[in-house]
């Protein structure tokens, strides 16, 4: 029984450390896909993925030696950061992330990348602590999605061309210590995040309200007393150029009765002027 029980806990070992084999191989596969799926998704006209990202060896933790890349060990082909600030990056929002399965930190700032930040972000990096997208020329709303990245300590969109609402959920994001949207085309109610984070780091936006900005009732108010006074300046002037237009009108046609005889304002009322032999006589 003994000895049953010793070979059944032995294959129990064997079986245990082979699944631990696969998910480290199969890991460190889809992060190699990653690294490369990145790589060929953007520009890099200065060539600092071109000149280090060599995908041709194929030792256990080759990839940790990339510029810009740390590993979770290495001797383990695990991405746990990427370091890839003002690079001269240029392209879309490289989606291929989503293969690098255990990665902690993005840093793609002061870089040329452009056009949407994904919608389904949240999904694609799911378990990342931070997030520096800062000073690019992304457009197009903050996803919805990032509010699932509950492991967010950092978030740095500032320097952008973001436009819409700061999304209320992200206020869920607990462990939130760091948050910059500054510089964008941002508008409506700051979330009532956990932290308070400084004004300047919501600085330059179109018409951000609410901590630490003044309410949005106040705000909403002011911009409607704002709207009422330019609708009434502007019924105004166009009230005199109506007026003013009559009376050039009216003028006008005065002047053209009296050069060849017509009706003219005499007192209250109107008269008739005919010319005869040089006299003007009154009807």
């Amino acid at each position: 029984m003994n000895l049953f029980n010793g070979i059944v806990a032995l294959l129990f070992h064997v079986l245990f450390c082979c699944f631990l084999s696969f998910r480290v191989c199969h890991g460190g596969a889809t992060d190699i896909y990653c690294l490369k799926t990145l790589k060929d998704s953007l520009q890099d006209p200065l060539s600092y993925l071109n000149s280090s990202w060599q995908f041709n060896n194929q030792t256990e933790g080759f990839i940790c030696k990339f510029t810009g890349i740390d590993c979770w060990h290495d001797d383990e082909n695990r991405v746990l950061n990427i370091r890839l600030a003002d690079m001269g990056l240029k392209g879309d929002f490289p989606k291929g992330l989503e293969n690098c399965t255990s990665l902690s930190g993005l840093d793609l700032s002061r870089n040329q990348l452009s056009g949407p930040i994904p919608s389904n972000i949240g999904q694609l990096v799911h378990f990342l602590t931070s997030v520096d997208l800062s000073s690019n020329s992304f457009y197009g709303e903050i996803p919805l999605s990032l509010s699932n990245c509950s492991f967010l300590n950092v978030l740095k969109l500032d320097n952008n061309r973001l436009t819409g609402q700061i999304p209320p959920l992200l206020r869920n994001l607990d462990r939130l210590k760091k948050f910059t949207v500054n510089n964008n085309l941002l508008s409506g109610q700051i979330p009532s995040f956990n932290t308070t984070f400084p004004r300047e780091n919501y600085a330059n936006n179109r018409g951000l309200c609410g901590a630490p900005f003044e309410a949005c009732t106040g705000h909403y108010r002011k911009l409607h007393t704002t709207v009422i006074i330019g609708l009434a300046v502007a019924g105004l002037i166009v009230a005199s150029l109506i007026v003013g237009g009559v009376v050039f009108f009216y003028s006008s046609m005065e002047k053209a009765w009296e050069k060849e005889g017509g009706v003219k304002r005499h007192g209250g009322g109107f008269g008739i002027e005919v010319s005869e032999g040089g006299k003007r006589i009154q009807q």
